[in-house]
């Protein structure tokens, strides 16, 4: 879709939580392309048995509005709880830098709020956020690894922000690297 059709005016943003099962993700997606909607941006994900997913979907407003007024529906036909709220393009500033940044440790509890915390003193949005956990290979130690996405604004000196987070990482114990997005 180019940039001026009014359907990528028209957004909604999707989530959906329910018991795992084959199948799943075929039939939401159907549910959602059934009203004419197409979704652009996708996060799924199985943690435990549950399902989890959050989308972006674009559509005419009237395909919109058909897509909402039948969720509780398709909920109730999945198993899935859903919910759903209009939303907007953000707007492009061109103000910030994205950047990618991994952190590899032990397994502890805190990690995600110290690094959050982190990010959040200096005005550095986290745009993505994923985490795991899983024992060592040799020695089976619970390992814990934290990938993000985040907006650095362009006002900031990069290298400070660099050293900055190796150093506080290294405080915690943590691997850690920093560099710029490949998109």
């Amino acid at each position: 879709m180019s940039s001026t059709d009014p359907a990528i005016a028209n957004l909604l943003v999707i989530t959906a939580l329910g018991h795992d099962r084959p199948g799943l993700v075929s039939d939401l997606a159907a549910a959602v392309g059934d009203t004419g909607c197409n979704i652009l941006d996708s996060r799924m994900s199985t943690l435990g048995c549950e399902f989890g997913i959050m989308m972006l979907v674009s559509g005419r407003w009237d395909e919109l509005a058909r897509l909402e007024a039948g969720l509780s529906g398709v909920g109730r036909r999945l198993g899935l709880v859903l919910q759903s709220r209009r939303t907007e393009r953000p707007a492009a500033t061109g103000q910030s830098l994205p950047y990618a940044a991994e952190v590899v440790g032990l397994d502890q509890p805190g990690i995600v709020s110290q690094l959050a915390g982190f990010f959040a003193q200096r005005e550095i949005n986290i745009r993505d956020l994923s985490t795991a956990s899983y024992q060592a290979q040799h020695t089976g130690t619970r390992m814990a690894t934290v990938q993000l996405t985040i907006d650095v604004p362009a006002a900031l000196h990069l290298a400070t922000v660099r050293d900055e987070f190796m150093e506080f990482c290294d405080q915690l114990n943590l691997d850690a690297m920093i560099e710029p997005l490949k998109q």
